[in-house]
Formats: structure tokens, sequence, C-alpha cells
């Protein structure tokens, strides 16, 4: 099945062009042109993912994205903005929406930008053969996982509403920090290897040198650690993390 895609731009040149370049890629769209249509159609087709104008007549993106994030949608959301200013795309980014794009934008950018948003929905897979898969497994209770809720090793993490616990003290997470227990969780016992966890958070691989994900690792690990108890993300030399309770 061909995944779907909303799209909300109130410019007909870039919407027309924009909506055949992404059916031309194999998306199924659904283009409108303004954001009262976008939320129409979000609750009407539930879409795989939403690309939003930020810049609309009535209803802006923004506005699309804070309503839907309120409902406890979290379909992945793609900001398209002319807004260059940091600030700017704060503000997107604290409505709930997951990355943009600036215009003037190249489609190949936007093409990629919406694999690595979808890439996000899915559970990684432990599938063998050759070329390692990116996961290793290991033994441990299997993650509770549901629509709304992953519980894995002590942790219970509310997925709508965005919050997280250790047993009964609730974690203070940044976007980037929960995304990352979030995959984590639901693979908890698997270990990731970093490129697999930088293509699922970030949407590309920093390369061997970078230390952003080290640094992400020990903010949490900061956050989850308890005196007495044993520590939740263990580092596999040379692979990657892996979420488990000795």
């Amino acid at each position: 099945m061909p995944q779907t895609v909303l799209l909300a731009e109130d410019d007909r040149a870039i919407r027309h062009a924009l909506e055949r370049a992404l059916t031309l890629e194999g998306y199924e769209v659904t283009a409108v042109a303004d954001g009262v249509e976008a939320l129409a159609h979000a609750h009407r087709i539930a879409p795989d993912v939403l690309v939003l104008d930020v810049m609309m007549p009535g209803i802006d993106g923004l506005q699309v994205c804070r309503v839907l994030r309120a409902e406890g949608d979290r379909t992945p959301i793609l900001m398209l903005t002319a807004l260059v200013e940091t600030a700017d795309r704060i503000a997107g980014l604290d409505a709930g929406a997951d990355d943009y794009v600036v215009k003037p934008f190249d489609v190949e950018e936007v093409f990629a930008r919406l694999r690595a948003l979808l890439r996000r929905t899915l559970p990684v897979t432990t599938g063998g053969g050759s070329g390692g898969g990116g996961v290793v497994a290991e033994s441990g209770r299997e993650p509770q996982i549901s629509d709304r809720q992953v519980e894995a090793a002590g942790l219970r993490m509310d997925l709508q509403a965005r919050r997280a616990w250790r047993g009964r003290r609730e974690l203070e997470l940044t976007r980037t920090e929960f995304e990352l227990l979030e995959l984590l969780a639901r693979n908890a016992g698997i270990v990731l290897d970093h490129s697999t966890i930088y293509d699922r958070i970030w949407g590309y691989d920093f390369g061997p040198g970078s230390k952003n994900l080290a640094v992400y690792v020990g903010y949490l690990r900061r956050k989850l650690d308890e005196p007495g108890a044993p520590q939740l993300i263990h580092t596999v030399r040379g692979v990657g993390y892996v979420l488990r309770e000795d």
C-alpha cells in the first residue's frame, strides 16, 4: 500500500508541483490550500505523514500542528517555511512539528526528510542475514507496547502525552531525549547500532567521529539512573546501545 501524505500549502504553484512530485515518488497525496481543510482531512483520512506550510490564511500550519498534538495525534509532521530565523524554527518544533524544510527547497530534500520521519514510526526488526542488519538480540523480557504506552525495564512511557516514568518518578525529558528513550524501550533487549539510532532519531548518520549520540545517551543516563538501582542504558563497545534492566 502506498504511504499517504496530507499536504497543506496555500501557494497554488508550490502545492501542485509538490503534489505531482510526491505522487511520482509513489505517495498517495491529498493536497489542500489552508489549515481548516488540513484539519478536516486529517480527522477524516488519518494520513501517514503531514506536510504543512507555516504561513497559511486563517489557521496556519503551527495552529494545525498544535491542535493535532493537543488531540493526541502523533502523526509525523514536516513543516514548510520561508522563515529562516532560529526562533521561528523553534516555534515550529515547540508546536509539535517533527522537522522542517526552508523554502526554496530541493524536492529531494523533502523526500529524504519524509523517509526519515516515516522510518521513525516503524519498529526495528531483528531479521538475520549478511550485513548485520543494525541490531543484535539479547535475552530479556519483551517490552509491552500499545498505541499509547510502552513499558520496558521498569520504565513506562505515555506516547500521546509524551511523559515517561521510572517506577513512580516522572522523568523530565526534552523532545530528542524522549524519542531516543522510546526507540530504546521499544527495542528493549536489542542492541541498536549507532547508524540505526542516528537514522531513526536524526534522519541521517553524523559519521564515526560524531559525539552527538553519546552526549544524548549521557543526558538520558543522568535522568534515568538512581542510587542503588541498576543502570538501564548499556554501551556495547564497538556496536551501540541497549536498554535492559540487569
